[in-house]
């Protein structure tokens, strides 16, 4: 296999890590693309779209030959399962519709109760469910703000969308099967970034972003 086309994540507990982020990515979309970023010498942030015009990053310890690549999360998740260095094969870059945020510049302006962001996935979820059709939840609940977090001058908007994609994604730890507002540790916090064009949240498995104001522009990065 051709050096550079080669993932290598040779800590179990990585390997794990991604394949568990992977494994929620194709629950979401079977047909999920991961876009592999280099970070360093020893790390690798996977981007991944969550279907909620958010995307969704994990950053693990390993090692790649290439700085930026996509290919299907399905290749590297069964390759994660056997331990060894992970052939990529052949690149799906044009698979990839999308700007990424960029890696620096997000100002930290509040941190808000992990409970908080279920309860209000929970309280849309129901909405959804009321309201939705075939196609989903309506387009008017995704776009709703449903948490603003201020910190002078910046006051940041949060949509649901945002706040189902991270609950999606399983990024806040919980006890139990899933992640329901009791279930979660009252000190559990979730970080709130931005930039004058990017929205992040930082929870503790993970991040999700989005441009604030919008959605993810269909262009190349």
């Amino acid at each position: 296999m051709a050096e550079q086309r080669v993932l290598r994540v040779t800590d179990p507990a990585e390997r794990e890590n991604l394949a568990t982020f992977l494994t929620r990515a194709i629950r979401l979309d079977v047909a999920a693309v991961v876009r592999l970023r280099r970070r360093g010498e020893h790390h690798v942030s996977a981007w991944v779209a969550t279907g909620f015009e958010a995307l969704a990053v994990r950053t693990v310890l390993a090692e790649i030959g290439v700085d930026d690549v996509t290919v299907g999360a399905d290749l590297v998740l069964a390759g994660l399962a056997t331990g060894i260095p992970i052939d990529l094969g052949y690149a799906m870059d044009s698979a990839w519709r999308g700007a990424l945020p960029p890696t620096d510049g997000f100002a930290h302006i509040d941190d808000v109760p992990a409970r908080t962001l279920v309860e209000l996935a929970e309280r849309g979820a129901q909405l959804a469910k009321e309201h939705g059709s075939a196609h989903g939840p309506p387009a008017s609940l995704l776009d709703q703000t449903v948490l603003t977090v201020s910190a002078d001058p910046i006051s940041v908007e949060v949509p649901m969308r945002v706040v189902f994609a991270l609950t999606a994604m399983d990024f806040i730890p919980h006890s139990g099967d899933k992640a329901e507002a009791e279930s979660i540790p009252p000190a559990e916090i979730v970080r709130v970034r931005a930039t004058n064009t990017w929205l992040r949240i930082d929870a503790r498995y993970g991040s999700v972003a989005r441009r604030r104001g919008g959605a993810i522009p269909l262009l190349p990065n």
